[in-house]
């Protein structure tokens, strides 16, 4: 798998002086560049050679403008991040697009270090591994020029550094106990290393393995890979790697399954949440104080109720266990990553409730609909949003996913009321009555949605929205029952 033959990885001070100079003014200048182009640019070093990872993190500072770079490096997880899914620690620093970001110790160092470790089964090894491709898939699908560089160091070569460090050699400083540990297990760790390269022949993005035994060699070689890749990304018009869209029979007709008919007297309605808002504040203390988070997703029609029955959620709850955030239109910040990013960047902390009102699924249901999303994009959205889903549900977060629905007449007649009632008069816009053009296939669009991505561990609650009073106590019942389960 490795090349050990280290005869020609060595390069001389001569010509490492001579060839330095002209690759650092290239890579400036399409540093440069980058910045007016529309994809960021992610570097990933990992490798055997531990300290030579951290001194190409430190080359990059010093050969490129740090005013649009920004490197991280990942140790063990902080409180925050053990509080939040595993990814919810890369996906938070992602660059913007016209910017690089370099990364030491990520998401494939830390599976091999977990599994070299025995921290982790080969099933949860390969389970990360999947995790690991499919968040590759989604930034470079996205248009990210993702680099991986994988250092490796020849076993002899490891083991003439540590003897030095060993001797008290003055050169020999930076060897720390991770160096001894990957020397006591260099062979089971290849074969976990081998698995991850097997793995990674799937993905669009292959790595580049550079014979690190020699500083001088290991510098250029990395500087050459950077300088190629930027430049074969910016002289080409820079194509997204394609993820073949998502297959399955004709999508199951949900919507028509749902029964508007369902009713709720205003006593009943009343009674019957007094004592389900007392449940779910006593739920919801209990959950705050034993770390249990939830995430909510209300989507549905314009004016089916999310607003009304969100409200009678957060009215039950302490103002400082709850968020809720309204997702409309992106900012410029947000439309310069990836459409899940301001999710992803969202999420809670252990004990908290995030409610979206609107949410990652607008990337297949207006977004597909009004054309702001092409075809290809908002196929492949559909295996993106179930693996962002799993995450969160694997993590241990509660998810709960409502769909409130109402037919065209029953939202023609609210449309109205809300244009003749004072209080009401602010939520209607033209662009409300705009979107019931386009009835029908926002129809479909939400059938497919809900055949995608309607899975054991992040199923759909299907709401009538008719009745206001029963949706309202419904969507109380379920989001109880989920608490009560998850605490009991």
């Amino acid at each position: 798998m490795f090349e050990d033959d280290v005869s020609d990885a060595t390069v001389s001070k001569a010509e490492y002086e001579e060839q330095l100079p002209a690759l650092r003014v290239d890579l400036l200048n399409l540093q440069f560049d980058l910045r007016s182009a529309d994809f960021p640019v992610l570097i990933v070093i990992d490798g055997a050679d531990r300290p030579g990872c951290d001194e190409v993190l430190n080359l990059l500072g010093s050969w490129l403008d740090t005013r649009y770079l920004k490197a991280h490096g990942f140790g063990p997880p902080s409180d925050e991040e053990r509080e939040r899914p595993l990814f919810w620690r890369y996906w938070r620093v992602l660059p913007r697009r016209g910017r690089i970001a370099s990364f030491v110790s990520g998401w494939n160092w830390n599976c091999i270090v977990e599994r070299g470790r025995k921290n982790s089964s080969k099933k949860e090894f390969r389970a990360r591994l999947k995790h690991n491709h499919m968040f590759e898939r989604t930034l470079t699908a996205d248009g990210a020029l993702l680099i991986k560089l994988w250092l490796h160091l020849p076993k002899e070569e490891l083991e003439e550094r540590v003897r030095k460090a060993d001797q008290g050699d003055a050169d020999a400083w930076q060897i720390l106990p991770e160096d001894r540990e990957i020397l006591d297990r260099y062979k089971s760790g290849l074969k976990i290393i081998g698995e991850m390269f097997e793995a990674a022949q799937q993905s669009t993005v292959p790595w580049h393995v550079i014979n690190s035994s020699c500083d001088r060699h290991r510098n250029l070689e990395v500087g050459r890979i950077l300088r190629d890749a930027l430049s074969q990304a910016l002289t080409e018009k820079r194509q997204p790697n394609t993820i073949a869209p998502a297959i399955s029979n004709a999508p199951t007709d949900y919507l028509s399954t749902i029964d508007l008919s369902k009713e709720l007297t205003r006593d009943d309605y009343s009674q019957a949440k007094d004592k389900l808002q007392y449940k779910l504040l006593r739920l919801s203390r209990r959950a705050s104080a034993s770390g249990l988070s939830t995430v909510m997703a209300f989507e549905g029609w314009d004016a089916a109720g999310k607003g009304g029955a969100i409200r009678r959620l957060t009215s039950a709850m302490q103002a400082r266990h709850y968020r809720v955030v309204p997702i409309s239109a992106p900012t410029e910040d947000e439309k310069s990553r990836h459409y899940l990013w301001r999710f992803w960047h969202r999420l809670p902390r252990a004990g908290n409730v995030l409610i979206f009102d609107r949410s990652w699924y607008g990337r297949v249901l207006v977004e597909r609909v009004e054309g702001f999303a092409q075809e290809d994009e908002w196929r492949r959205a559909y295996e993106e949003i179930n693996d962002f889903e799993e995450q969160l549900v694997t993590s241990g977060m509660i998810l709960l996913k409502f769909w409130l629905h109402i037919d065209a007449d029953e939202q023609l007649r609210r449309f109205r009321e809300r244009e003749t009632t004072s209080y009401k008069r602010y939520k209607i816009v033209h662009e409300d009555y705009r979107n019931r053009e386009k009835w029908d296939a926002y129809v479909a669009a939400a059938n497919e949605m809900i055949s995608h991505t309607h899975k054991e561990g992040a199923p759909w609650h299907l709401i009538s929205g008719t009745n206001k009073y029963s949706a309202r106590i419904e969507i109380l019942r379920i989001v109880c029952e989920a608490l009560e389960k998850r605490l009991d």
